[in-house]
């Protein structure tokens, strides 16, 4: 999956791809080794997970990926020309898998997170592609149209129109 993703968002050499809650850094990571003349950034509010992230970066040689510690309604989206999100708001929803409980969670949180990806999203360009990964959609904004799905309609891939 990772591939497919990497190769939809990596459409030429130099492009800047956000990973938006990167996690552990699978996704920059295999997508760094699939398209070396891309950059990938990851995004994730668990420094921890970021420290391991730039861990198995270093181990494997990547210069064409880095790893941020921080929260996206802080981040400039214009920095990046395309992007990769798997649901990392999920969690904020009551009843829900937490991956710890070091951050807060709230209904609040998961709402604003999603209004914000799509605020940033729709201030994208025409051409600008987005990967959503087991989303409700509610982050898309109008004018992305959605050009494929993968893996039972879980994956999709976007373009803004």
């Amino acid at each position: 999956m990772v591939k497919k993703v990497s190769d939809f968002l990596a459409v030429e050499p130099g492009v800047k791809i956000l990973d938006i809650g990167s996690g552990s850094g699978k996704f920059c990571l295999g997508g760094a080794y699939y398209n070396p003349e891309a950059f990938f950034y990851g995004i994730e509010q668990r420094n921890d997970l970021i420290f391991y992230a730039t861990i198995a970066k270093e181990m494997l040689g990547f210069n064409n990926v880095n790893f941020m510690h921080g929260n996206i309604i802080k981040l400039d989206f214009r920095q990046y020309d395309h992007f990769y999100f798997f649901n990392s708001f999920y969690e904020n929803l009551p009843g829900t898998y937490k991956i710890d409980n070091k951050l807060t969670y709230s209904r609040y949180l998961y709402n604003h997170y999603n209004r914000y990806l799509s605020s940033q999203l729709k201030k994208m360009p025409v051409g600008t592609r987005l990967a959503t990964y087991h989303c409700l959609e509610e982050e898309v904004p109008e004018g992305y149209n959605l050009v494929g799905t993968d893996v039972d309609l879980l994956l999709k891939f976007w373009i803004k129109g």
